[in-house]
């Protein structure tokens, strides 16, 4: 029997920046239509698996402050990702565990403690149209999620109508798989797609130099500020615009990085190195002020990186054989 859509927040205060995200819309890049997704997927698919979801089933992506909603029926909750100081009727709610809320109760989250993006899965899942195979918001193409904006104050938001009874409430994640979100940031990197349009003292610089995240960053990329880059004499600034990735760095005409995310999908500027996939949800929670240093890894290595990651989802798993991980 299909569960039925039921409203079960009102949003009295949007935050900075909230919006409705699933695990992305891909396939459609050569239309110029960005995957878009939780920048942060790892916090929000155990947030997902915590309360009872399949791992992509559509949540909240909070940036940085100031959500705050009323819970409108009973319902199961998890916060993961950054710490923003989440508060469930004025006390300090425990991230990365289940929470059954009633009718009535506030979920607040005041002020960043570290991290950058927190995640709210609800049990059920949030219910939006779903376009082109998803549920998340591409704010610049203004489609996904809510209409394709942010949170308003007087939304009411709607989920579908899982019962908390099949949920197994205050479990938790286990602590020493929660990632470690500290002042500084150290970022594995393979060379390219342009590394051949860079000198060795430029890639010395790129991987001896921390660079500082700027205030200019969105869901689109990071600008970073630190040493310039330097270039071979014998190159043009600019390539032919190509498709990008999230986590490739691009370094434009004043030789400061900038690294990509998932709501841009082509490029002009040359590609000194890309991110490995795994330390992706690191790059996510990089706020302005936080210290960032790259350093290159090895094919071997990133084969080991992706085994450990598949052995970790595997063992969290076991506990949730009802689920599809």
């Amino acid at each position: 029997m299909e569960m039925e859509r039921v409203a079960t927040f009102e949003v009295l205060e949007p935050g900075i920046l909230t919006t409705i995200q699933d695990l992305g819309r891909h396939g459609f890049s050569q239309f110029g239509v960005p995957p878009s997704g939780a920048l942060d997927a790892f916090s929000f698919r155990v947030g997902n698996l915590l309360v009872g979801n399949r791992g992509g089933e559509a949540g909240l992506e909070i940036t940085l402050m100031g959500l705050k909603m009323r819970a409108l029926r009973e319902v199961v909750i998890a916060v993961t990702g950054g710490n923003l100081s989440p508060a469930l009727s004025e006390e300090s709610l425990e991230m990365w565990r289940t929470h059954l809320l009633v009718e009535g109760d506030v979920i607040a989250f005041k002020k960043v403690q570290t991290g950058c993006r927190a995640y709210l899965a609800v049990s059920g899942g949030f219910v939006v149209p779903k376009i082109m195979g998803s549920c998340s918001t591409y704010l610049s193409g203004n489609f996904g999620g809510l209409e394709g904006r942010p949170l308003r104050r007087g939304d009411i938001l709607h989920a579908l109508g899982a019962s908390a009874f099949f949920v197994q409430l205050g479990l938790r994640f286990p602590s020493d798989w929660i990632p470690s979100l500290e002042k500084e940031t150290f970022l594995r990197v393979i060379p390219g797609p342009q590394n051949n349009h860079f000198t060795e003292k430029g890639f010395q610089t790129f991987y001896s130099s921390p660079y500082q995240v700027t205030p200019q960053c969105d869901r689109m990329g990071i600008r970073l500020e630190g040493p310039t880059i330097e270039r071979r004499p014998d190159v043009e600034e600019s390539i032919i615009s190509e498709g990008l990735i999230s986590g490739v760095i691009q370094v434009p005409g004043d030789g400061k990085p900038i690294i990509i995310l998932t709501d841009l999908v082509t490029g002009g500027y040359t590609k000194i190195a890309t991110i490995i996939s795994t330390d992706l949800p690191m790059v996510a929670q990089l706020k302005p002020g936080i210290k960032c240093d790259s350093y290159p890894s090895r094919s071997r290595n990133l084969n080991f990186c992706l085994e450990d990651k598949r052995r970790d989802w595997k063992n969290f798993g076991k506990p949730f054989r009802h689920q599809v991980l």
